[in-house]
């Protein structure tokens, strides 16, 4: 009688816990989301609270994203684009000028000063002329010049007419022997960063990331920013290969700043009953939601709900939440088209089951373990 008493209050305990389990499903951890617009309810939020918009995600709202993605307005980079121009002297720079048959005019002795761009406190000076701050070299014979703002060859023809006073027929050679007036910066995910001369090669965005031993593994092509003159521009390789603009028209000028940002800069962040939680670096700037389950080992089949994947987003004017239910027919279609953004949390929630499971634990996590024992064994009740 006392054994049979003893089992049946282990009965009576798991009944009586039934309504407590029903009850404990509303309350389980984790996050959750109404069905409907949470935006569009009648019932107030409390103050202070952000109601976030929930969309299901459609086929129709995946064409509208990709048509908005197209509208999207991008940064006018219009001025960037140039044709190359011959190199114009500058001040600061070294001429090497040679009078033909008359040696005694070379710059071989003539010192320019050390180089700033050579390392050391020592540095051997340059032979040549050097174009003053006021844009003026001086020469035996032709006077002090205003070379600055010219190409190589008007500054060899303006020397050669200067010299024709007192030379019959100069041959004068003038080059440019020491590029210093001219530079730009390029720092970031390349392999050598740093100043970059500008010289008689056309000093496009191609030519100084390539200069500067090209972009790292770790770059985002997509996020490369130019400054100048106190204005940044975003510009996005891939897409504009895409658009059939060639990337080599970017001309930089002295002064610029080409900075290549990293990918860990643009994440996205996916959690919930997935197989391995974790963030994930875009691909220069793009990354489905198909794309973030995959790399994350999918949805876990133990205990995610295929039909309440989440994708939160933080707009301007409020959080956009997007739902993606798994369990119907093209799901996978929709989730290869629809395109994450930086910083985008995608969630899978866990099923009502898994939930239960969790709560219980928490509350009971002996008593229910006896319950379920005494009744699936009772004769071991009273050993």
């Amino acid at each position: 009688m006392y054994l049979f008493s003893k089992i049946g209050l282990k009965k009576w305990s798991v009944v009586l816990c039934l309504p407590l389990l029903g009850a404990c499903t509303s309350m389980a951890p984790g996050l959750h989301f109404d069905s409907t617009n949470a935006a569009n309810s009648d019932t107030p939020a409390p103050e202070g609270t952000v109601v976030p918009v929930v969309k299901a995600i459609t086929p129709q709202l995946v064409k509208l994203e990709q048509q908005q993605r197209e509208k999207q307005v991008t940064q006018d980079i219009s001025r960037l684009v140039g044709q190359a121009k011959p190199y114009g002297i500058e001040s600061g720079d070294i001429l090497s000028i040679v009078v033909w048959d008359h040696p005694e005019l070379s710059g071989a002795g003539f010192g320019a000063g050390p180089d700033p761009a050579a390392s050391g406190a020592g540095a051997t000076p340059t032979a040549g002329f050097v174009v003053e701050h006021d844009g003026t070299v001086n020469f035996p014979y032709a006077g002090r010049i205003k070379v600055a703002g010219l190409t190589e060859d008007q500054a060899r023809n303006l020397l050669t007419t200067k010299l024709a006073h007192y030379i019959r027929k100069p041959k004068v050679t003038l080059r440019v022997q020491s590029y210093r007036s001219k530079r730009i910066y390029v720092d970031g995910e390349v392999k050598t960063p740093g100043l970059q001369a500008i010289n008689d090669i056309p000093m496009t965005l191609i030519e100084a990331l390539n200069r500067a031993g090209g972009m790292l593994p770790t770059a985002d092509q997509s996020q490369i920013s130019l400054t100048r003159a106190g204005s940044t521009y975003r510009i996005n390789l891939p897409q504009m290969v895409q658009k059939g603009v060639n990337p080599a028209t970017i001309m930089l000028a002295s002064g610029d700043v080409v900075r290549v940002m990293s990918r860990d800069e643009s994440k996205v962040f996916v959690s919930g009953e997935v197989n391995t939680p974790k963030a994930l670096t875009m691909h220069n700037g793009r990354l489905t939601l198909n794309e973030a389950l995959g790399e994350t080992g999918g949805i876990n089949p133990l205990s995610g709900d295929s039909g309440q994947v989440y994708v939160v987003r933080k707009s301007t004017t409020e959080p956009i939440v997007y739902r993606l239910d798994a369990k119907q027919p093209g799901a996978l279609a929709m989730a290869e088209a629809f395109e994450l953004h930086p910083k985008d949390v995608v969630y899978v929630a866990a099923t009502p089951l898994a939930n239960w499971h969790r709560t219980i634990s928490q509350i009971l996590p002996s008593a229910l373990s006896g319950a379920v024992g005494a009744v699936a064994n009772p004769l071991a009740v009273g050993r």
